[in-house]
């Protein structure tokens, strides 16, 4: 208990004496449960230690997806350039009561100009995760773990996310078939994107011991779709494959609500694909532009659909561009947008929107609602 105190007294000094945006050693253990193998096992616990070390500095998490190839190669040192990672060293490294536990020195250079600093925060809502095979979770009769997990995905969204918030889960069907659909949806709840997923294999290998209880190795498959909430497309999707042991008799009833469920070597397993969604949104979304629409108008003040939890500060300066549509000559309708020369400040700011005043009122006659906006 004492070591540890005095590693996080170690980092908590060394953030004293530096500003946000300099280099700072960072002292960290990350861990991981062997499943597979101990090489295997010793990335995620590496990748903890990093995920770790840049939450707590500031950086950018969104770039921990970029390293993950290179913490293939089984060293004790690993040097970086052109990134916030600059330098991981490993200090020690063992095999604990089935984990891998590694500690680790690793130095940043936590920047300020990372997306996540520049543009407010996009809403996303999750939606239900399916099951493709229902047959495939007879086993512990976990039929509801495709639900239970989008809730996990929105806490973790909504509580470690830099670049992103929470508008909530929905129990609508989601379709990329149905994009006038998903924008309704979207609409409803104010989000910029929408999540679904499907959970594509449940599976299970027994390998039956005589003296000994079977071991029971069970696959977790995983497809995540990201719709965006404007024109109804998806824009992103991605395939993850993870295996743990299944420590429950087979013909247990599974409770995949329960701390006992999560605390598991297979629930473990699970959170670390949700830590892995999370990254890879904020690498693939987080630079994407956030625009704030003008949701109000009255004279002067202005009122935009975004808020405190979107990280709006009063006093931000905005720049408006004018939307409007158009018919082709080929008769199907087009979006323009096209900026103009007025500039807006944030006056008051409430939880989901904020009020704006003109800083050229001569020009507010001209603010339309719908026109979008963008931070300076």
């Amino acid at each position: 208990m004492k070591k540890h105190f005095y590693a996080l007294l170690s980092v908590i000094c060394s953030l004293i004496s530096i500003n946000s945006v300099s280099a700072a050693w960072f002292e960290v253990t990350g861990t991981a449960t062997i499943v597979s193998s101990e090489e295997a096992a010793r990335i995620h616990a590496l990748e903890d230690a990093i995920y770790k070390a840049v939450q707590f500095s500031g950086a950018d998490i969104g770039s921990i997806s970029n390293l993950r190839p290179f913490l293939e190669t089984e060293r004790k040192e690993y040097q970086f350039t052109n990134h916030e990672v600059r330098y991981v060293r490993i200090d020690r490294e063992r095999s604990r009561s089935g984990q891998i536990v590694i500690n680790a020195r690793i130095d940043i250079y936590p920047s300020a100009n990372g997306c996540h600093v520049d543009q407010y925060k996009k809403t996303f809502l999750v939606g239900n995760i399916d099951l493709a095979s229902p047959q495939q979770a007879v086993m512990g009769q976990i039929y509801k773990v495709g639900d239970d997990f989008s809730h996990v995905i929105n806490r973790q969204i909504d509580q470690q996310s830099r670049s992103f918030v929470s508008v909530g889960s929905t129990d609508y069907a989601l379709s990329k078939n149905q994009p006038e659909r998903l924008k309704m949806i979207a609409q409803d709840h104010g989000a910029q994107y929408i999540m679904a997923g499907v959970i594509t294999d449940l599976t299970a290998t027994i390998e039956q011991k005589l003296l000994r209880d079977d071991v029971i190795n069970r696959q977790f498959a995983l497809e995540m779709y990201v719709y965006d909430g404007k024109t109804g497309h998806e824009i992103y999707n991605r395939n993850y494959r993870e295996v743990a042991n299944w420590p429950f008799p087979k013909t247990s009833q599974v409770d995949t609500r329960s701390a006992r469920f999560w605390a598991s070597t297979y629930g473990d397993m699970m959170l670390r694909v949700s830590r892995n969604i999370m990254l890879d949104l904020e690498s693939e979304l987080s630079c994407k532009i956030t625009l704030p629409e003008i949701a109000y108008k009255w004279g002067n003040t202005i009122t935009m659909d975004l808020g405190r939890m979107h990280g709006v500060k009063e006093g931000d300066k905005l720049q408006l561009w004018h939307t409007g549509s158009f018919i082709d000559q080929n008769g199907l309708p087009r979006n323009k947008v096209s900026e103009s020369g007025i500039t807006l400040t944030v006056s008051r700011v409430y939880e989901h929107e904020a009020e704006l005043a003109v800083d050229q009122p001569e020009l507010a006659g001209a603010i339309q609602i719908g026109d979008v906006m963008h931070k300076l």
